[in-house]
């Protein structure tokens, strides 16, 4: 990591440029071109140091969503990962230490939509599927100062 690819990566979690031409107005403030900006987080993209570039809105504020759980036995849990992240509707899709060990989030335009998510995803596995609405919210600063060494 060069000092460009820092300043990429932790100086722009958070107040993003919201103009017409952002990786221009990030390239001016870390003295970069705009290509070479747009060059460096397809980079980042690719090698995984991050997931995506894009707004977080609060939950159902448009559209529906909801977390939720399954139970997937160890032997099937790379297959029934891999068809619940098939799913366009699904952001995030991960394996968590608990008798519920797939958890992921499904975002769609109303809540029926959501809802038949979940049951198409439980009717392919033949496994339940737990739907976790949201019943209080909660915000979480999810921009992390990485640690260099």
């Amino acid at each position: 990591m060069n000092e460009f690819d820092k300043q990429l990566l932790d100086g722009f979690q958070r107040d993003f440029p919201l103009v017409s031409r952002p990786f221009a107005a990030i390239g001016e403030r870390v003295g970069m071109s705009e290509q070479d900006v747009i060059d460096a987080y397809k980079h980042f993209n690719e090698e995984r140091y991050i997931s995506r570039i894009g707004a977080v809105i609060k939950p159902n504020a448009v559209g529906a969503s909801t977390l939720a759980a399954m139970a997937v036995p160890k032997d099937r849990l790379a297959e029934v990962a891999a068809l619940v992240s098939s799913h366009d509707e699904v952001n995030h899709n991960y394996e968590r230490e608990h008798a519920f060990n797939l958890w992921f989030v499904v975002a769609a335009s109303n809540i029926m939509h959501v809802n038949a998510v979940l049951a198409g995803i439980a009717d392919k596995t033949g496994l339940p599927v737990m739907n976790l609405p949201i019943l209080e919210d909660y915000h979480l600063d999810l921009g992390f100062e990485l640690q260099w060494t």
